[in-house]
């Protein structure tokens, strides 16, 4: 349950601090909403998720709901997307993917649509380190790859609503490079290759789904394998290639030609995963609020994309 628009340049695209004043988001808040909206749950227990997301907040509701609460106005339309496309890409998937069970309506006491979702039992990525990697990667490469292969028409073109996931990395290139300035001079002069590659490619084929923030918090794991994925908050059709970022964030060398052969995308598309890796990665590295874990994660990452760039012929 990460995040799609990013601390570091404060998600300005989607104009989160804009619009109405949001309350603060807790248990007490969800379950007034639910007692008020959905008195036939109002007797079960609301307890936080742990990780929280940036776009939204997650609570459980018994054991069988979860509810989703955008953080601001401009996170407000995922949750329409959301009820409208997940019961689509569901019937295509091989894993399951959060199931919409009601729609939560705006108050007084709060602005925006919510949702309430079944409730996917699971470990979260970024929580379990003893998975073989080469089996982790075939499976984040089979669902990818499954995903791609939804039918298209009509689906969210990636823009503004998918905080510029599956549109240009150009977007981001400022960004990037103010990032990069703040990088030990090497890895600077470095990173700034891998997004010049990158900026230096396109996806030429028709448009198709991603998911957006496909994230080690946003991807479940049972018995060692990937059991479901969350969070369809920044999903739209356009290029793929942010969601191969995966590669580079969790998984290890073995892991990552692994994944590399079994998404069967094209050298450029790789390449501009590179661009959205090192933006990720260093934009992270940016911002003083990240964790300590996250700093590490995008420090792995950042040299990962290095590696594999120096490495391309």
């Amino acid at each position: 349950m990460t995040s799609c628009g990013e601390p570091f340049n404060s998600g300005s695209e989607l104009g989160e601090r804009s619009g109405p004043v949001v309350p603060l988001i807790d248990v007490a808040l969800v379950t007034a909403l639910v007692a008020d909206q959905f008195p036939e749950w109002a007797g079960l227990q609301v307890t936080p998720v742990s990780p929280q997301g940036w776009d939204n907040r997650t609570f459980r509701i018994g054991s069988e709901l979860s509810a989703r609460l955008p953080s601001a106005e401009g996170y407000a339309p995922q949750v329409l997307k959301e009820q409208r496309w997940l019961p689509h890409l569901a019937e295509h998937l091989p894993v399951p993917v959060p199931e919409p069970v009601a729609l939560g309506r705006p108050t007084k006491g709060y602005p925006f649509a919510w949702s309430v979702s079944r409730w996917l039992e699971g470990d979260v990525l970024s929580h379990v380190h003893d998975l073989d990697e080469v089996t982790l990667a075939g499976d984040l490469a089979a669902f990818l790859v499954a995903l791609r292969q939804v039918p298209a028409d009509g689906g969210p073109a990636a823009g503004p609503l998918t905080a510029y996931r599956g549109a240009p990395l150009s977007h981001y290139a400022d960004e990037a490079r103010r990032a990069f300035r703040l990088l030990d001079p090497p890895t600077a002069e470095q990173a700034e290759k891998v997004l010049d590659a990158a900026l230096g490619t396109r996806w030429d084929h028709a448009p198709v789904w991603f998911h957006g923030d496909f994230a080690v918090d946003n991807l479940l794991v049972r018995n060692g394998r990937l059991y479901a994925v969350l969070d369809f908050g920044c999903a739209g059709v356009g290029d793929p290639a942010c969601d191969l970022v995966i590669a580079f964030i969790r998984c290890d060398r073995r892991g990552r030609e692994a994944f590399r052969q079994a998404v069967g995308l094209d050298n450029d598309t790789w390449r501009r995963a590179r661009g959205w890796s090192a933006w990720k990665a260093a934009i992270t590295l940016a911002d003083p609020a990240a964790s300590p874990l996250r700093r590490q994660e995008s420090d792995r990452a950042l040299a990962a994309v290095i590696e594999d760039c120096a490495a391309d012929p």
